[in-house]
């Protein structure tokens, strides 16, 4: 399987193309995301590629690493046991000395944001290939909040893109993440 062929295909077409995010194009542009693929099969070994990860940001200048995205096929892919290990993840980053440093964002391809249900296409802003932390510099989401207008309206403009998408939609999106790694 090829973790990191689809992932970038999803942040192409997904959060990219769909501009989900619009603070990723610059960093992946200029490739500046490190793609970390853990290997681990327990909540704590993925910890300690969490903590490694942490201090690899941290320690790069951001014109090498802006972002991290580790990436956990193995582990956690059942969306409850992940986002009970959340509180694991903001643990780590507070016992690290990192908050307000270092912000860390999920994604699971089994997201549900609370009060919504499976189906909801809204879910599907948090949804990935794979499991996954999105480890992000605070000083760069600052920049780029700076540089948008209203910042604020993001989410609410995400809900829109896929509602006008669709099922079907969102669908054959992922359907062509997966063949854009075939070819």
């Amino acid at each position: 399987m090829n973790v990191i062929g689809l992932t970038r295909a999803w942040i192409e077409r997904a959060v990219i193309g769909l501009n989900l995010c619009p603070f990723a194009r610059v960093p992946y542009v200029k490739e500046r995301i490190r793609y970390c693929v853990s290997h681990s099969v327990s909540s704590g070994d993925l910890l300690q590629d969490l903590r490694v990860e942490l201090q690899r940001l941290v320690d790069s200048p951001v014109q090498e690493i802006e972002t991290t995205l580790l990436i956990h096929p193995q582990c956690l892919n059942d969306f409850l046991e992940y986002n009970d290990f959340l509180g694991d993840v903001d643990a780590t980053l507070r016992k690290m000395g990192l908050e307000g440093t270092i912000q860390i964002a999920s994604f699971h391809p089994q997201y549900q944001f609370a009060e919504t249900g499976p189906d909801d296409l809204s879910n599907a802003t948090n949804q990935s290939p794979f499991p996954m932390l999105h480890l992000l510099r605070e000083d760069s989401i600052d920049r780029a909040v700076e540089t948008m207008p209203n910042p604020e309206r993001i989410y609410a403009a995400n809900i829109e893109t896929l509602e006008n998408l669709g099922a079907m939609g969102w669908q054959d999106l992922q359907a062509q993440c997966k063949a854009d790694v075939r070819e």
